[in-house]
């Protein structure tokens, strides 16, 4: 990002055939095609390093061993895995699990349910956006899906984040298969539904986001408690203004 904020915004007026006004030609269809190139992958571009994530669950570990320190204890979860324990605790609002490979000494990993600062407080009570970190090896064997499903089960709706990595964009359309999905715009702390499709131009807009419906909620329940809010925008096609046409709840 900040490469392409050192780059000119404009082109200085200068005689079209000289030397200089030659070679920014080029240049500037070089900016141009970075700009394009940034509004089309932005929404899938986290990319934590494999080593970085290591040393921090090294560091985790090393306190959930710690008596006294916050992360030392924490409820356990009944959630399957072979090998694996599952720790919870909250804080502040937030939920933290911790997955402990109790035989090689190590934490595969952990989840965590954060609080959103752009929702407003009626909808903090009931929507949390899931982070996830697992070390390369626990990767793959549906540790993140079966605490998400947990999260779910417990009645929260589950919100993305405004970026996503490529395995956690995988994870979320896993996830739909078996629980409700929805598009939605974040506007003025509110949701705002967009339908169970999205339409292309609002792909790589940083407020669209997806919503996992928890269990026992509808959409119905959302709109009538006013946690969710008719779209405004107009759908692809020549559908008119308002919520596009669902199935019964």
């Amino acid at each position: 990002m900040n490469a392409i904020a050192l780059l000119p915004t404009a082109v200085t007026a200068l005689p079209p055939d000289s030397a200089v006004h030659r070679l920014r030609i080029p240049f500037a269809s070089a900016r141009q095609a970075a700009i394009r190139w940034l509004r089309t992958e932005l929404r899938i571009d986290v990319d934590h390093t494999d080593e970085g994530i290591e040393r921090e669950l090294d560091g985790l570990y090393e306190r959930r061993q710690t008596p006294g320190d916050p992360i030392h204890c924490g409820t356990p979860l009944p959630i399957p895995g072979p090998g694996l324990h599952f720790r919870h605790r909250e804080a502040d609002g937030e939920h933290f699990v911790y997955v402990e490979d109790v035989a090689r000494r190590r934490l595969a990993g952990y989840t965590v349910f954060n609080r959103l600062i752009e929702v407003d407080r009626r909808t903090d009570r009931h929507v949390r956006s899931p982070h996830s970190k697992y070390a390369v090896a626990y990767r793959g064997r549906g540790i993140a899906s079966a605490i998400y499903d947990w999260a779910l089960g417990r009645g929260f709706c589950l919100l993305s984040g405004a970026r996503q990595s490529e395995s956690a964009h995988a994870l979320w359309q896993s996830l739909a298969r078996r629980h409700r999905l929805r598009w939605i715009a974040l506007r003025d702390k509110r949701m705002h539904d967009l339908g169970p499709d999205l339409a292309p131009h609002r792909a790589d807009s940083l407020d669209t986001r997806m919503l996992l419906l928890g269990a026992g909620w509808s959409l119905a329940e959302l709109r009538d408690r006013g946690l969710l809010c008719a779209t405004a925008e107009r759908h692809e096609g020549n559908s008119p203004r308002g919520l596009p046409v669902d199935p019964p709840d």
